[in-house]
């Protein structure tokens, strides 16, 4: 290796952020460098990100993880999507599935004729058209078929329910096995170089100092290097988001196993419930500002399906994400570089968005400015689009029963959200931008849960005469439907191949 190669990496923090950033780090990287990671026994990880969205499945394969195992080792259950319940109105229910719809029609959008015969009158609900939806609602899983061609069972996509803190421990093993180095202890605070104001070391309680190139910071909330250290800044998004608290609570299993994540809103903010193997993981996430963390804890313990574990831990955060993801030597990933509600299981994807871009940006001991300015601009660009994502769950409801909804209702949004909404209030265009991770499926999904319905459909639609829409919907509807009725339920699905 040249001089100007980084040979120390020292990640700060484990929890599921640390051991990620390893596991990755120590698979892509050979032994020339050395990465340690820091992390105290005392310090709990915060451990409710449960859920995931498909994308990690890119993860695992990188890391050449065995699906069954990794699912065995963290009592892991499969994930179709998403249900929405009392969100647009009270007694609304929908889901936001992952995977395609029907299929597209040459360039016109398989939903764009759902629109037309919706407005006749001649359409099923959406729910029909989506294999991953139908089978969400029957409580059936089986992975996809890719050996099936065109048949929807070739087309099901799955992420995870998974328990946080073992998956951190399944990872942590995979990467001391790789040579990553642990070191058990409390950091009291680090020191900088003179020069540049580079980090050059943590400092631990015990006075041991361990120096380093590159710093990742996966130090929580605390933001232990990109905030206390640098004094990096941080940009406050509750006026949007305005939920600033969570509850969670584990709780005895209950029959069906469901393969989807319900969130289910409540008068100030909603409540996930995601199913393992051996419990459900459940929270409140509200905003003090509208209600009182008893009234939040006693409708958290109401609406539990079954004995509660624990005590609700109470979790206090802010919306919103650091000025810079990438500060001089240092590297924030997961909580330390910004916060954004589990609404949509984003979390777990943005700790291994940002470990891929640092391996696309990953930088020499020059610290280039021109690839950490872009680094920056893509990072923010990925939150600032899921943040529109999550304020149009709260901005589209017909809710006025609270004090909180009238507020979400009624609130200003980002320019980038409005414009999104009147492109599809108007033919229900959806277009995806750069590496934007929502799809247009998922916004089209979300906008007509949530009742934004366009005016109208994409002209060309008419190009295909109306009774062989009709034919050509009825026929996507049959085929969903059967192949649904050949899948085994979730529960027997999960006994056979990953039973924990």
């Amino acid at each position: 290796m040249s001089n100007s190669h980084i040979k120390d990496i020292v990640i700060v923090g484990g929890g599921t952020a640390g051991w990620m950033a390893a596991a990755a780090l120590s698979k892509v990287l050979s032994p020339a460098w050395n990465i340690v990671l820091v992390e105290s026994e005392e310090i709990g990880i915060v451990g409710v990100g449960e859920a995931t969205i498909p994308l990690i499945n890119i993860y695992n394969s990188a890391l050449e993880i065995d699906e069954a195992e990794f699912m065995r080792e963290t009592k892991a259950t499969f994930k179709l999507g998403i249900e929405f319940v009392n969100w647009g109105q009270l007694g609304d229910s929908y889901i936001h599935g992952f995977g395609p719809l029907g299929p597209d029609i040459g360039i016109t959008k398989f939903h764009q004729y759902w629109l037309k015969l919706r407005q006749s009158g001649e359409a099923a609900a959406l729910e029909n058209y989506s294999i991953n939806i139908l089978a969400a609602r029957a409580n059936k899983f089986m992975r996809a078929r890719k050996d099936m061609g065109n048949s929807p069972l070739a087309e099901i996509a799955h992420a995870f329910h998974f328990d946080a803190s073992l998956y951190a421990a399944y990872l942590r093993r995979y990467s001391e096995a790789r040579g990553v180095r642990r070191i058990e202890g409390k950091i009291a605070g680090a020191t900088t170089r003179p020069d540049d104001g580079h980090v050059d070391a943590v400092v631990m309680e015990s006075g041991q100092r361990i120096t380093g190139d590159l710093f990742i910071d996966c130090s929580g909330f605390r933001g232990l290097l990109i905030e206390q250290t640098l004094k990096t800044g941080y940009e406050d998004w509750s006026h949007w988001l305005p939920c600033d608290r969570a509850l969670a609570v584990p709780c005895e299993s209950v029959e069906p196993l469901t393969p989807y994540t319900r969130s289910t809103a409540r008068d100030a903010g909603w409540q996930w419930r995601i199913p393992l193997q051996h419990r459900i993981g459940n929270g409140h996430v509200y905003a003090s500002g509208f209600t009182t963390d008893q009234v939040a804890a006693d409708q958290l313990l109401t609406n539990l399906d079954g004995k509660p574990l624990a005590d609700p831990r109470l979790l206090r955060f802010t919306t919103g994400k650091r000025k810079k993801f990438w500060n001089k030597n240092v590297v924030a990933v997961g909580l330390a570089s910004g916060f954004m509600e589990p609404l949509e299981s984003t979390s777990i994807h943005l700790i291994q968005s940002t470990i891929s871009r640092l391996a696309t940006f990953f930088p020499d001991q020059s610290f280039n400015q021109a690839d950490i300015d872009e680094f920056n601009r893509q990072a923010d660009f990925e939150f600032e689009r899921i943040r529109d994502f999550l304020i149009l769950h709260y901005k589209a409801t017909r809710r006025d029963d609270s004090a909180f909804w009238n507020y979400c209702r009624n609130m200003p949004i980002p320019d980038t959200l409005q414009a999104k909404i009147e492109l599809f209030e108007s033919n229900g265009r959806v277009f995806r931008e750069a590496n934007e991770m929502f799809s247009e499926i998922s916004w089209v999904e979300v906008f007509l849960g949530q009742h934004i319905v366009p005016r109208s459909y994409h002209p060309l639609v008419d190009a295909t005469e109306k009774s062989k829409i009709v034919d050509f919907m009825r026929n996507v509807e049959t085929t969903m439907r059967r192949c649904v009725e050949v899948m085994p339920s979730h529960a027997e699905f999960v006994q056979q191949y990953c039973r924990a």
